[in-house]
């Protein structure tokens, strides 16, 4: 987490998620791709809520994770993080789509 968050860090937006990711040679980390999703207790009280967003969330990227994979070269590995930014709850389509988009725009940077 200090690696991701610390300098030479970049981030994404596309409402109500937040991508930050940062590419580290793949002898630090022996897979390609590693992911930290958050959702923060100040936007969602219950857990239940919070959970909820999260799962939502694993399954978008579990579904459209493998353009990503295909971006990331054999030396390299990326860290990501997702974070939420919304107070709402949004239906899963939108969490499908962001995440795709996000992905997308992962892959032609990366």
């Amino acid at each position: 987490m200090e690696t991701l968050f610390g300098s030479g860090s970049k981030s994404m937006v596309a409402y109500p998620l937040r991508v930050v990711y940062q590419k580290i040679p793949r002898e630090q980390v022996n897979i390609p791709v590693q992911v930290l999703v958050s959702v923060p207790k100040k936007h969602f009280k219950h857990a239940v809520d919070r959970n909820r967003v999260k799962r939502q969330v694993r399954e978008a990227y579990r579904y459209c994770k493998q353009p990503l994979f295909e971006a990331v070269p054999d030396d390299q590995s990326l860290l990501l993080a997702f974070l939420w930014l919304s107070d709402e709850l949004v239906p899963s389509t939108t969490v499908n789509n962001r995440i795709k988009h996000l992905i997308t725009r992962l892959s032609e940077k990366v």
